[in-house]
């Protein structure tokens, strides 16, 4: 009777055993799915991390900055081709040359900046600058003259203000950029005002 009494208390501690022993299996696993989750949520914060290091450390203004003068540039460029072309007097096509061989170089400049900072400049002209394009293509002669020479007084004005803005940016390359830059566009303000005190009175 003792025999079966002990076999049978025997019997229930292993039952009773088993049952605690799984519970502690249960929570092990848990916590090691748990771990495994959060070492998964510490890797997407290290993921994001350096992926946000990576990122250019240019600010937006100064992305912003580049991309319009990169569109302005181009429409420089392509404006005083037209004004070798298209216009009639000599100062405008004289000024349409000077056009396309400084802001060509700055152009390029502003690319080697770009570059550095994983900036990628657009190909084609913003909105902005393509109808200034498109309008004066239309023209020619006297009446190409007075619209482009009068024209790039007003660009010329907004470019200064901008440039000026940039200047005092954080950046070091793009204020380098602004800075030497300017002194060239007060020059191009200057001639395009001569340029057009003489064709608009005609």
């Amino acid at each position: 009777m003792k025999k079966i009494i002990c076999n049978g208390l025997l019997a229930f501690a292993l039952v009773v055993g088993y049952g605690c022993d799984s519970n502690p299996k249960a929570s092990t696993e848990t916590a090691a799915t748990d771990n495994l989750s959060g070492s998964g949520e510490d890797s997407s914060a290290a993921s994001t991390t350096d992926s946000t290091m990576n990122e250019t450390p240019t600010s937006t203004p100064a992305n912003d900055f580049m991309l319009k003068a990169a569109s302005g540039g181009m429409m420089e460029v392509t404006l005083g081709k037209m004004a070798q072309e298209k216009g009639s007097n000599a100062d405008v096509k004289a000024f349409g040359k000077k056009m396309e061989e400084d802001h060509g170089k700055a152009n390029s400049e502003l690319k080697t900046v770009a570059a550095s900072k994983n900036v990628t400049l657009p190909v084609e002209l913003l909105a902005e600058h393509q109808k200034h394009v498109d309008e004066l293509s239309k023209l020619s002669g006297a009446d190409f003259d007075k619209h482009y020479m009068s024209m790039m007084v007003e660009d010329h004005q907004k470019d200064i203000a901008e440039f000026e803005k940039a200047s005092n940016m954080e950046d070091p390359d793009v204020k380098g950029f602004a800075t030497k830059t300017l002194p060239v566009l007060k020059m191009h303000l200057d001639m395009a005002k001569k340029a057009n005190d003489k064709v608009a009175s005609k």
